[in-house]
């Protein structure tokens, strides 16, 4: 370049800068050094690398439950295939039940106080005053070969010292026995546990966490191997699992994986019923039905049945269990597989189950499958639990229940639709795209509650739609903005989960989607990032990394804004000038609250044209420009959220134009911008984000009237 005409170029791009940045715009810095240096295992395009690798884990289980006095007994052999490069010499082992054992970390470390009034159940529960002897009680662990096994407890967290080295490609099989206290969870919180029904006596069983388990290990961090204390879930391998599960001969178990001795455990019509619901694909079949549930509810048997159920690459394992349950079942045909949509009850859940649970389990396979892959398992289960939603590979335990005369309303289905799909869609976030729950809530909650928006969206638009978008988080950051966290804050010290890990992500999303990239753009990138981590453990660099590299969009600021801070969008129209060329005539109307301001349009001066040999045709562009109206707009941000700015202009005939600007235009000030748009009527308003499309928290700024 020329020395002298660089200098220029320097000093007018020098003079912009310091006369119109208040500050450097950081947010369109890139994140850079925030994100994990890519390698071998994970790319710079977020797809794992050439050397990516996962352990594999094994389970191969006997558990049983004593009825009468609410005992799980059990015992596993583990098959733990070491695929890291690494020689291990110790495993860590998850005992989720010790969360409960006699002075845990979450009980010890609770806030807790007392308030002017109290209910009995709230005191309790507040202090953690109930008669229970939680956690695992852990019998003998040892070889295959019966050799004990040295190993000690932390709290939730069990480490199992190995005999030998186990080097990279080998496996380790050791067995371990134990028992725990099942709980009634309408004392206990808890994911699982049990309900007593008073009216019949009789108890519905809904077990999680309920086996010891192993923690991952990974190239990330090594073992993650944090203390389970409530909030924060999960982290698990995938592996084959082999259960049997041994229960009084007249219940009705539900599992993860497929049921492998029907003959043993179903009557010959149940059979039957089952073979016809495989192929019935317009409405579900009952198996066991109400008339047999109550029959079995007061026959109470004193015999006892295994059901045997066997799943391959699954993470986790769960089962539910009682005399007290209806079974139905309906096929549904997805591109490439047929899967068994099924729905587990009590009669205290009917008839608001028979009419809208299996069809909801239908509705979130179909959606979420065309959003990211066809659902790869054989079953999806929804089993009614009082008070509840909770999610496992195949199998999920959902609240939501009718009056007690069997009567419900718009708002019953609505909570049903809500916590099925949603308890359903985790089978994809995080049971098949494998993220680590106990870090990052937001990858599993978040990207799970997007997508059960879009199925409300698609199945159920008259329903509630609000939930997950980003209008609904505009009441968090006007009441609780102080104590908002951003959605990267590990989950165990969030004050607000629900803003955090699920709704925020799930905003994000949508602005994503429907404002930043466009509904077909997304898609593409959304699809891009599930096919290539289902099956495996991404991280959150991975998910933005695969959404930047299969769109072409530049996101960094979009991350930082969105899941690093919690700063909100708030934009207001500042200014709005009106110009128009002096020499055109035109007289306005009394009604307009502001008047036009005059300015000229002169020829181009040569010297402008420095060595450009053409010119600019002045009189075409005079003539062209003649009787427009120019609106010089004044964009101020308020909340500190760099956002698109989805703009809707209004004109005195009362017709609109809609124009959405990209974020980008905060890149040289993220504090105030200032922008031209003309046209041939005369504007009478323009409003901001007339659509609710970007979250913005304060409307009364948004509009300005002419």
């Amino acid at each position: 370049m020329n020395c002298s005409r660089g200098l220029i170029v320097f000093l007018f791009s020098f003079i912009f800068f310091v006369t119109n940045a208040q500050e450097w715009p950081a947010s369109f810095e890139q994140l850079g050094s925030q994100l994990p240096t890519p390698n071998t295992y994970r790319t710079g395009s977020g797809a794992p690398g050439e050397a990516y690798w996962q352990q594999q884990v094994d389970y191969k289980i006997k558990v049983s439950i004593d009825d009468e006095k609410q005992v799980l007994t059990g015992i596993e052999v583990i098959t733990y295939h070491n695929n890291s490069p690494d020689v291990l010499t110790y495993l860590w082992v998850q005992l989720d039940q010790n969360v409960r054992k006699e002075g845990n970390i979450k009980d010890v470390t609770n806030i807790t106080g007392i308030a002017p009034k109290m209910s009995t159940k709230n005191i309790v529960q507040e202090l953690g005053a109930y008669d229970y002897d939680g956690g695992f009680k852990i019998g003998e662990v040892k070889t295959t070969t019966g050799e004990s096994l040295d190993y000690f407890i932390n709290r939730t967290m069990m480490r199992i010292n190995l005999p030998a080295p186990l080097k990279s490609g080998e496996a380790f099989e050791f067995s371990m026995s134990w028992s725990y206290n099942l709980y009634d969870r309408m004392i206990i919180d808890g994911r699982g546990g049990y309900e007593y029904f008073p009216e019949d006596k009789n108890y519905a069983y809904t077990v999680a966490q309920w086996y010891p388990r192993l923690c991952v290990y990974d190239d990330y961090e090594g073992w993650q191997n944090k203390q389970f204390i409530g909030d924060g879930e999960f982290a698990l391998e995938f592996g084959d699992f082999d259960v049997e599960i041994t229960v009084p001969a007249d219940h009705i178990v539900a599992a993860t994986g497929e049921l492998q001795n029907s003959a043993a455990v179903l009557t010959a019509d149940q059979q039957k019923r089952w073979t016809l619901a495989k192929k019935s694909f317009d409405k579900p079949v009952i198996i066991a039905s109400k008339e047999e549930a109550e029959a079995r509810e007061k026959t109470k048997s004193a015999e006892t049945k295994s059901w045997h159920y066997k799943a391959q690459n699954v993470r986790d394992f769960a089962f539910a269990t009682s005399r007290k349950y209806i079974w139905e079942a309906q096929a549904v045909k997805l591109p490439t597989n047929t899967v068994m949509a099924m729905s587990v009850y009590p009669k205290e859940a009917n008839t608001l189950w028979s009419d809208h649970a299996t069809k909801a389990v239908k509705n979130a396979l179909e959606v979420y499958s065309s959003r990211t892959f066809d659902y790869p398992y054989p079953v999806a289960i929804a089993v009614n639990a009082a008070e509840q939603g909770m999610e496992y590979p195949m199998i999920c335990f959902n609240g939501s229940r009718p009056n007690k005369n069997g009567k419900y309303s718009q708002r019953h289905v609505s909570d049903l639709v809500d916590v099925v799909v949603h308890e359903v869609g985790h089978n994809y976030f995080p049971m098949i795209v494998n993220t680590d729950e106990r870090m990052y809530g937001w990858m599993d909650e978040g990207l799970n509650t997007f997508l059960e928006l879009e199925t409300k969206r698609e199945r159920y638009p008259n329903l509630d739609t609000i939930w997950g978008s980003p209008k609904s988080m505009t009441v968090y950051h006007i009441r609780f903005d102080k104590w908002l966290d951003p959605p990267m804050t590990n989950p165990d010290i969030t004050n607000f989960s629900g803003y955090s890990d699920y709704g925020q992500a799930s905003a994000a999303m949508n602005v994503l989607r429907n404002v930043i990239m466009g509904p077909e753009l997304f898609d593409k990138a959304f699809k891009a990032y599930t096919n290539l981590w289902k099956f495996k453990r991404p991280k959150p660099a991975d998910f933005f990394r695969v959404m930047e590299d299969a769109s072409a969009t530049d996101l960094d600021w979009f991350w930082k804004g969105w899941f690093f801070k919690t700063a909100p969008v708030d934009v207001a129209i500042e200014e709005v000038k009106w110009y128009r060329l002096r020499d055109d005539n035109f007289q306005p109307k009394q009604k307009y609250g502001i008047q036009p301001i005059s300015f000229s349009l002169t020829g181009t001066p040569e010297a402008s044209y420095r060595e450009f040999m053409n010119r600019v045709d002045d009189q075409k562009i005079k003539v062209d420009f003649k009787g427009k109206n120019f609106y010089e707009i004044t964009f101020k941000n308020v909340g500190g959220l760099v956002s698109p700015l989805v703009l809707q202009f209004t004109f005195d005939d009362n017709s609109t134009v809609s124009e959405t600007i990209p974020a980008e235009i905060w890149r040289y000030s993220e504090s105030e911008v200032t922008k031209v748009f003309y046209f041939d009527k005369v504007l009478k308003s323009v409003q901001l984000d007339p659509f609710d499309k970007t979250g913005d928290i304060n409307t009364r700024n948004n509009v300005f009237k002419l």
